[in-house]
């Protein structure tokens, strides 16, 4: 079995994405910068690159920044997950428009956690897994400190599913998916509990 590390392995890209999505709450450029440089030190990402066919030592480190993201589409590194294991890493962002809000969307694709032995599904009707649950939500935590955003919702391929001016400041009593909630200066989470 290869590593869930590698790059070039197309297979740890693959089934889709485990995400912490970020509501940055804002379309200025600053503000997205100050979000993702505090998510790249925050998950402890190792690496900056712009392209999955070629190994890490097979390119040029990119900037963290907007720009590199712009450029690219995507920004991708690795992670050492809370198991030991590591990872292949992204993040994407999605740009709303005049009409919402910009988020940032981290995520550790399904192919990584499968060959790094996460398990993310127990039998509950939705796809989940505790161990990345706890781990992005401390992630999520550690970025607030130093760069605010509107909400944060954690799960597989959560990105869209809600927004901050859909809750009006109150978690949901049942979650399907675990959500970090700022009200004020403090960042509230809600774990999925479904």
């Amino acid at each position: 079995m290869t590593s869930p590390a590698r790059f070039r392995d197309q297979s740890n890209w693959s089934n889709g994405y485990y995400e912490l999505a970020i509501e940055v709450g804002s379309s200025d450029d600053a503000q997205i910068q100050v979000v993702l440089s505090a998510l790249w030190s925050a998950a402890d990402v190792h690496g900056c690159f712009g392209r999955t066919d070629r190994e890490p030592e097979e390119q040029d480190p990119l900037p963290c920044t907007v720009g590199s993201l712009t450029e690219f589409g995507h920004l991708h590194g690795q992670v050492r997950l809370p198991t030991g294991q590591l990872v292949v890493c992204g993040c994407v962002a999605i740009r709303g428009g005049d009409e919402s809000s910009d988020w940032l969307d981290f995520y550790v694709p399904v192919g990584a956690l499968d060959k790094a032995g996460v398990a993310y599904w127990d039998g509950r009707p939705l796809f989940r897994s505790d161990v990345m649950d706890a781990w992005l939500a401390a992630v999520g935590a550690d970025i607030f400190k130093s760069a605010s955003f509107r909400l944060g919702v954690i799960g597989f391929e959560v990105s869209g599913c809600t927004d901050a001016s859909t809750l009006a400041g109150k978690l949901p009593q049942t979650r399907d998916i675990g959500y970090l909630l700022p009200q004020g200066d403090v960042l509230h989470y809600g774990a999925a509990n479904t």
